[in-house]
């Protein structure tokens, strides 16, 4: 091919500096015939060694804190043995992120920085570079005018990248530099329609029997399949996802992230990959590849742009294959802190309340993905002491945290909650924390702790806070018991929080204005805040989440209520009336604070 030859021919080039840029251009010597041409074995003697633009882009992202010097010594050791360049190989063991990688690279040598929005909207020069060449160099042009040609590299530092450009264009070469991924998503969205596969591609996935479970493992341990699962994690990462949903279909692969609690469908990988795929997943987790018909749970501990993340990984058996969903867990980022979670006001106070209570339990009910296991952590970590042992019980384990014995249920083996509960109540503990409360043993042995003494954390599947009394009680416990021990009851629910960049203020309708009226003393004149979009919160106006709670107190009232057996909405009652805000008030005022929308408290929470 023309491109491959040209990056073994690697001519020499000269460097010019134009308005601060970086041109590009090939050197013509007319004695050029009489020089031999390099050997190929130069690109990888070239590589031995870093070059000096790699070190001092390595020294810059050691003096911002960004690279390790334990971290750089063992992407130096692995990229000398592949023969590969230090800066992509810091990149991919995920020591450094793409993003700051970017910054460092643009930063020292002085290249502008383009990101995606910047790529052009159709194909630059197709006939100059097929697509393997653009893919392999991962180069990007991005503009081609008369004089030179603009281009994006990945890694600008690659001096025989560079000179195959130069030398197919036939001019300047105006390097630029951008991310790799969103260069590889370009390439894809520009190029792909443009060169056709050949016929035999689809064979590459498609022609096998899925039964062979052997050939199945083969194709995905093969690269084309990695770096297709690598890319799709990574990508969730940098779009802030918590969750990753791949689904088969009749005659497509869906991908879908759930960004702020928000589902939003992404590029995904071609149908024909689908088993690769999700075998791909599977391998990593460590599950059984040849199981297709049960569900099954596994766990990826991954490194990724410089974070240390845990993926809980569920697969689950559909009409067209097994659905993977993947719960993306940061641990370096997470914050146990009321504060950061969006705890205030009378919520915060009855929490803190309860919390200090010698013994009892406290319950955190929500929907799944409402946040209830970070509040029970982050109530762990106010009450972890030197003076108190605590231990938990849970099914997974999702963080671990420093002076905190944590016990991970195996029901396959007996391990449930309530075996576990049963012999922890022997190891003196002065906190447990049973994850979720799911039958009546494992509620009875929780309540049993809490009358000798013991302070009891758990969570519990209710829309609020009120239904946990009833819920229980549904369950079979005894109604005295119950009114022994609960100490309180909170239930909360996630709402995201507007991007503090690009939020605008508006006036809201007096219909609307009156809703607020308890909290602002106005009834026809309240400032709030809608969603706009800028490129801090990828244009949806939202960044990150917040919670709306309601923090239901024990008291004599509520527990008579409770043992002449009220209806959850008796005791939600009596429980305003005692000065509990609801979620909904909750959300109200975090709307008028700046901190979230009306529309998404809506969204969320029930209207009073």
């Amino acid at each position: 091919m023309q491109d491959e030859a040209l990056l073994e021919e690697a001519p020499r080039i000269r460097a010019l500096r134009d308005d601060g840029d970086e041109v590009l251009s090939p050197e013509r010597d007319d004695t050029a015939e009489s020089k031999e041409t390099p050997p190929a074995s130069e690109a990888s003697a070239f590589r031995d060694q870093p070059r000096s633009d790699e070190l001092k882009v390595v020294s810059h992202l050691q003096h911002l804190g960004k690279l390790s010097a334990a971290d750089l010594g063992r992407a130096k050791h692995l990229a000398q043995d592949a023969g590969d360049f230090l800066l992509p190989m810091l990149v991919r063991l995920g020591l450094v992120s793409e993003r700051d990688m970017a910054d460092a690279m643009a930063e020292v040598l002085q290249l502008p920085l383009v990101i995606a929005a910047a790529f052009p909207e159709e194909p630059v020069r197709e006939d100059l570079f097929t697509l393997r060449f653009l893919k392999d160099a991962r180069v990007l042009p991005i503009a081609d005018q008369e004089a030179e040609i603009e281009v994006a590299f990945a890694n600008p530092i690659d001096d025989f990248v560079l000179t195959a450009v130069a030398m197919a264009a036939d001019k300047p070469v105006k390097a630029a530099v951008a991310l790799p991924t969103e260069i590889e998503s370009a390439i894809e969205r520009l190029y792909e329609k443009v060169e056709e596969a050949p016929e035999e591609a689809e064979a590459d996935f498609g022609d096998f029997d899925e039964e062979d479970i052997e050939h199945l493992k083969d194709l995905a341990s093969e690269a084309p399949v990695i770096r297709m699962v690598n890319q799709l994690i990574q990508r969730a990462v940098e779009s802030r996802a918590s969750d990753i949903h791949i689904e088969p279909f009749a005659d497509e692969l869906t991908v879908r992230y759930r960004v702020d609690g928000i589902l939003k469908e992404v590029d995904a990988p071609p149908v024909r990959s689908t088993a690769a795929v999700i075998s791909r997943v599977k391998i990593m987790a460590k599950l059984n590849i040849a199981e297709r018909r049960l569900p099954q749970d596994g766990r990826i501990p991954i490194r990724i742009q410089g974070k240390e993340l845990d993926l809980r990984v569920s697969t689950v058996p559909t009409m067209f294959g097994e659905s993977v969903v993947m719960r993306l867990l940061d641990k370096e980022s997470v914050r146990f802190d009321l504060d950061a979670l969006g705890f205030d006001g009378t919520p915060r106070k009855r929490l803190q309340g309860i919390l200090e209570q010698p013994y009892g339990i406290l319950l955190v009910t929500g929907p799944t993905g409402s946040g209830k296991s970070t509040t029970l952590y982050t109530a762990l970590s106010r009450l972890n002491t030197e003076s108190r042992k605590i231990i938990t019980v849970e099914d997974p384990v999702e963080y671990q945290l420093p002076g905190i014995n944590q016990i991970q249920v195996k029901s396959a083996i007996g391990m449930t909650f309530a075996g576990a509960l049963r012999a922890i109540v022997r190891q003196d503990p002065d906190i447990i924390m049973v994850g979720e409360m799911r039958d009546l043993e494992t509620a009875r042995i929780a309540v049993q702790s809490a009358l000798t003494g013991h302070v009891v954390l758990s969570t519990l599947h209710t829309n609020d806070a009120a239904s946990g009394v009833t819920r229980l009680l549904d369950m079979g416990v005894e109604d005295y018991l119950l009114t022994s021990t609960i100490n309180g009851i909170l239930a909360q629910r996630l709402v995201r929080r507007l991007c503090p960049h690009c939020r605008e203020s508006y006036r809201a309708v007096p219909e609307l204005a009156a809703r607020f009226a308890h909290i602002s003393g106005v009834e026809d004149s309240v400032d709030l805040h809608r969603a706009v979009g800028c490129e801090a919160c990828n244009g949806t106006g939202y960044r990150g989440r917040l919670v709306i709670t309601e923090v239901l107190l024990m008291s004599e009232t509520i527990r008579r209520a409770v043992l002449a057996h009220a209806t959850a909405t008796d005791i939600r009652t009596i429980a305003v009336e005692e000065g509990m805000e609801t979620m909904y008030q909750d959300g109200l005022r975090k709307a008028l604070d700046g901190r979230t929308t009306i529309e998404d408290v809506l969204r969320v929470a029930e209207v009073d």
